[in-house]
C-alpha cells in the first residue's frame, strides 16, 4: 500500500484524510518530487480491509508495518486524519520521523458526533454515473478528491469503504484526544489551517505553542487546503522544506 511517486533526496510521505486515498495527492506528487523521494499510501479501511479495532495506534502500526523499505527518516505531509497518523506516528516512533507538515486538523474533537454525517454519506445516490455527476454532487475540488477516491466499475463510481468504518474511526476522534501525543514529539513541523476549518476553534494556533512549530492560516481555504488554494499551500510547503536541516539515514 506504499506507492514510490519517484524523486531524489530526502523520503517524503504523504498521508490522505478520511475517504480519501494515496491517489488525492497527484496534485502536489509533481513539485514534491523535486524536494525528495516521494511516496504515498493508502490507509487501511480505504479500499483495503480496516484494522480489526478501529483507534489510531492501529492505523499507525499498519503503516509502520509498510515502511521497512525506507531507511531513513521522513519528512510526513498530512492532511486530516492522516496529519494525525503523522504526529501519531513520530510519537510511536521517534526515530522514523524528520519532519511533519499538518494540514487542518487537531488534537482534540471531544463531544463530537459523526452519526449524523455518517447517516448524509449513507444517502449519497451511488453509483455517480459520471465524472461529471460526482464534480456536479460535491463541487469541483471536493469532486476531484472523490474522483481520486472512489472505486470506478463498468456502471459508475462507488465508495471505497464501508460507511460505517469511515464514521467509527471518526467517533474515535469524539471519544479520547491526543494532545499528549502531539506535545510528545520534538521534530520541526508546520501547520497549516483552513480559514473555513473543521477544527475546532484555536486548538491548531494553540498546537503552534510547541517549540520548533510554525503555523499559517490559509485565507479562502476550507478543508481541502492543499487543493482549495494550491500556490500557497505549495510556498508554505516549500519554504518549510527548504529550511529543514539535511536529512541523515537512521
Amino acid at each position: 500500500m506504499l506507492h514510490d511517486e519517484g524523486g531524489t533526496g530526502r523520503p517524503i510521505l504523504l498521508l490522505h484524510g478520511l475517504m480519501g486515498s494515496a491517489r488525492t495527492w497527484r496534485r502536489q506528487v509533481p513539485w514534491l518530487r523535486e524536494h525528495g523521494q516521494v511516496y504515498t499510501f493508502d490507509a487501511a479501511g480505504h479500499g483495503r480491509p480496516a484494522p480489526a479495532e478501529l483507534v489510531t495506534e492501529a492505523f499507525v502500526a499498519d503503516l509502520v508495518g509498510h515502511l521497512d523499505e525506507i531507511g531513513e527518516p521522513l519528512v510526513v505531509i498530512g492532511h486530516s486524519m492522516g496529519a494525525l497518523h503523522a504526529w501519531c506516528l513520530a510519537a510511536a516512533h521517534p526515530d522514523r520521523v524528520a519532519a511533519l507538515v499538518l494540514e487542518d486538523m487537531a488534537p482534540d474533537f471531544r463531544g463530537r458526533t459523526a452519526a449524523n454525517w455518517a447517516a448524509m454519506v449513507a444517502q449519497w445516490p451511488q453509483p455517480f454515473p459520471t465524472e461529471d455527476a460526482v464534480l456536479d454532487f460535491f463541487g469541483a475540488v471536493a469532486g476531484r478528491y472523490f474522483l481520486d477516491s472512489f472505486v470506478h466499475r463498468e456502471d459508475g463510481w462507488y465508495l471505497h469503504g464501508d460507511v460505517s468504518t469511515f464514521r467509527d474511526i471518526s467517533e474515535e476522534w469524539g471519544s479520547r484526544h491526543f494532545w499528549d501525543e502531539w506535545n510528545s514529539i520534538r521534530v520541526p513541523a508546520l501547520l497549516l489551517e483552513g480559514e473555513f476549518t473543521i477544527t475546532p476553534e484555536g486548538q491548531m494556533r494553540r498546537m503552534a505553542t510547541r517549540p520548533g512549530t510554525e503555523y499559517a492560516l490559509v485565507e479562502k481555504a476550507g478543508h481541502l487546503v492543499h487543493d482549495d488554494r494550491p500556490d500557497e499551500y505549495r510556498a508554505a510547503v516549500e519554504d518549510f522544506l527548504s529550511r529543514l536541516e539535511p536529512p541523515t539515514s537512521r
